[in-house]
């Protein structure tokens, strides 16, 4: 027998022994998928890992203008913020807890390992996102929507200076975005 039941914006399915937390969209939204592309065409999983080990989803949630969406980590039932964090010369993609805790965000390759997902390059207020594979081989980071487009995971900046802001107490370097995708460089 399969049962399932509506809690706070995740729709939980259980039979037997198996659970299933999948996001479910608010009447006015709609759900986008975020991935990583490796180069043979796979696409990976991009989750945020909590300090026990818990994975949580990773989401671009649409609410209407579809050219600048938030991405968000999906914890416990709430929608936490995802930013690149201030760390070292690379700026680290990071979801962060209201009380400030950061929850780091991988790629999940098909092997197991954990890919880390970090700012890598800058473009004037645009940082580009990846995930970066075993061998430092960078792998594209994109939003996927339910009818298929697919649109960059990007940094964007606002402010000048190397802090953009703090969010829930932590320093971050830029928000973090779902954007249609453009060239990297105009002619």
């Amino acid at each position: 027998m399969i049962t399932g039941r509506r809690v706070v914006g995740i729709c939980v399915v259980a039979s037997g022994l198996l659970a299933i937390a999948e996001p479910r969209a608010r009447a006015d939204e709609k759900i986008w998928h975020v991935k990583a592309i490796h180069p043979e065409g796979k696409l990976l999983d991009v989750k945020a890992i909590d300090k026990q080990g818990k994975i949580h989803a990773v989401k671009v949630i649409q609410t209407g203008d579809v050219h600048l969406m938030d991405v968000r980590a999906l914890v416990d039932g709430k929608r936490l913020p995802v930013k690149l964090v201030a760390t070292g010369d690379r700026p680290t993609l990071k979801a962060i807890a209201e009380d400030g805790t950061q929850l780091q965000i991988y790629a999940l390759s098909t092997d197991g390992q954990k890919l880390e997902v970090r700012g890598v390059k800058r473009t004037g207020n645009i940082i580009h996102i990846k995930a970066i594979g075993p061998k430092g081989e960078l792998y594209g980071v994109k939003a996927i929507a339910p009818e298929g487009w697919v649109f960059d995971i990007k940094g964007v900046k606002m402010s000048p200076d190397r802090i953009e802001a703090k969010v829930n107490g932590v320093e971050i370097e830029a928000h973090v975005k779902a954007l249609p995708q453009a060239p990297e460089t105009w002619n």
